[in-house]
């Protein structure tokens, strides 16, 4: 019988959160999406239950990005992680940034980029094309 050794999920102290770190995590649609629907319900969601445009290997991308710039929190639950916003933490390390991001995020219209890289996956295209469909959409969102 074999036995499967997962590595530790690490993530960084409220101390060693980084502005730089988090403002890059949140620069992306996708990921600014993950945390704008984890900032509107309270508990953990596993990475399945976002409904999000790209593939599984990317979200898997896009949620390490999150966690280790300490934006969220991972758990392991049998063989998926459950995910929750990193909310005290933040706040307490850059107070207003998060609420600030998502209130912009809201008003700039997150969910037409989100949008455009959904059309432009379900036409086929590829990563290269879809980011392209995501700095028009967000370009269009902000002009």
């Amino acid at each position: 019988m074999s036995l499967h050794v997962t590595e530790p999920i690490v993530h960084p102290t409220r101390g060693e959160l980084e502005l730089g770190a988090v403002l890059h995590a949140l620069s992306d649609p996708v990921r600014l999406r993950i945390v704008a629907e984890l900032a509107r319900s309270a508990g953990e969601f596993t990475c399945g239950s976002f409904a999000l445009p790209v593939t599984k290997s990317t979200c898997t991308h896009h949620f390490k990005v999150l966690r280790e710039s300490g934006l969220i929190q991972q758990r392991p639950q049998g063989t998926t992680r459950l995910n929750r916003l990193r909310r005290a933490d933040v706040d307490a390390r850059f107070p207003g940034l998060l609420e600030t991001v998502l209130q912009a995020a809201e008003a700039a219209g997150t969910d037409a980029a989100a949008e455009a890289a959904r059309a432009a996956k379900q036409a086929g295209a590829g990563p290269a094309t879809t980011e392209h469909k995501l700095k028009e959409a967000a370009a269009g969102a902000a002009g």
